[in-house]
């Protein structure tokens, strides 16, 4: 029989939008719960270990210098980054071969994460109070009541005064049951809205060395043919661990099927020569075969005008329920920002619908939120 417990806020989602809203408002001093439905937290920022020491990304890699959430949650974390690496000269490959181009088109200047992408999750939720998270929660339904929402989970009912969704809209649409309760207009925004990274297949090549950089290669690579669309340096600081990493559909995998490994490192031989087939190991990870990340039509869904969708930035549910992914967010929707602005967004809507919990009336700011 499902138990019953209340919270000021029950948070939906483990990820980066969900972990910066959840620490905003316990700052802020109210009872709040994070329910994630794999038994991790990070979402889409998930970190391999690299041989024989480091990690390699294979979720979210980059971010921007004026991205400021992001980096105020690096200063304030005490976690580095470093420069992408983008010296040398990018390749092209089509159906008539390999072209070296001169310099590299490819690769914009971003920055990386010293210690993963995932230390930034990592970070927050050590900051959360003990029992805030709950893992392996899986939420089934949301219901209306006359002063509350109900969440419901395979094990119990949580009453909460506000509900933050910090999913994918389509996933929360796929996975919850609303009741009837949100309007036609938004189910069918929410229904159509692209998953940031939902339909790809990220492909970590690790090497003993960054051989490519010794030959005037920057790592950069765009195929009109191979498995992979896109390649990029993946090498963490000074080269260490030495990774190359790339992007294919997952329609692309899947037709390939048990090749997919082999036609990967013969594409990366034909790009940066026989040493890529001298491969310490290669990480492949299927974000569209995550049922916690997308929905099984994640690869219809392209239209990604609908990012940051004005029906996101009011909450539905008489006023409860409040959109946090990234994917709902105005301004750098599909970055690591946008999941940070998601989150503080549906935080300082609650902090102005709660009565203050905390003996300072201020609320959380971004000096004192680790997500701001």
């Amino acid at each position: 029989m499902a138990h019953s417990t209340s919270w000021s806020v029950v948070v939906i989602g483990a990820g980066a939008s969900g972990l910066a809203a959840a620490s905003t408002l316990t700052q802020a001093g109210h009872d709040v719960v994070v329910l994630e439905a794999r038994e991790r937290i990070g979402g889409r920022l998930l970190s391999a270990p690299a041989t024989p020491e480091g990690t390699l990304d294979l979720g979210a890699t980059w971010f921007w210098d004026d991205e400021r959430h992001v980096c105020t949650l690096l200063s304030g974390s005490g976690l580095g980054s470093f420069p992408q690496h983008t010296t040398g000269d990018a390749v092209y490959q089509d159906a008539g071969g390999v072209q070296r181009l001169a310099g590299n088109p490819i690769d914009a200047r971003s920055n990386r994460f010293t210690a993963s992408a995932a230390s930034l999750t990592d970070a927050l939720s050590a900051a959360l109070p003990s029992g805030t998270l709950s893992l392996g929660t899986p939420v089934t339904a949301i219901r209306t009541t006359p002063s509350s929402l109900a969440v419901h989970t395979p094990g119990s009912v949580i009453e909460a005064e506000h509900v933050v969704l910090a999913v994918p809209p389509a996933l929360a649409l796929a996975r919850i049951d609303f009741g009837g309760r949100l309007p036609a207009d938004l189910v069918h925004v929410a229904e159509q809205t692209p998953v940031w990274m939902g339909a790809v297949v990220k492909v970590v090549a690790e090497y003993p060395e960054a051989f490519w950089r010794r030959d005037g290669l920057a790592g950069a690579a765009f195929s009109r043919s191979g498995p992979l669309q896109e390649i990029h340096d993946m090498s963490g600081p000074e080269g260490q661990p030495a990774a190359l990493f790339g992007f294919a559909h997952a329609s692309t995998a899947r037709n390939t099927g048990p090749d997919f490994r082999a036609a990967v490192t013969g594409q990366l031989t034909q790009l940066f020569g026989p040493q890529a087939a001298q491969l310490v190991a290669l990480h492949v990870k299927d974000w569209s075969a995550e049922q916690w990340t997308s929905p099984a039509q994640v690869a219809q869904l392209a239209d990604y005008s609908l990012f940051g969708h004005r029906l996101y930035q009011r909450p539905a549910m008489e006023g409860r329920l409040h959109w946090a992914s990234t994917e709902t967010a105005r301004g750098y929707a599909g970055h690591i920002e946008g999941a940070l602005v998601g989150g503080e967004r549906a935080a300082h809507a609650i902090l102005y619908a709660l009565p203050d919990s905390n003996s300072n009336p201020e609320p959380a700011t971004a000096n004192s939120a680790p997500a701001a």
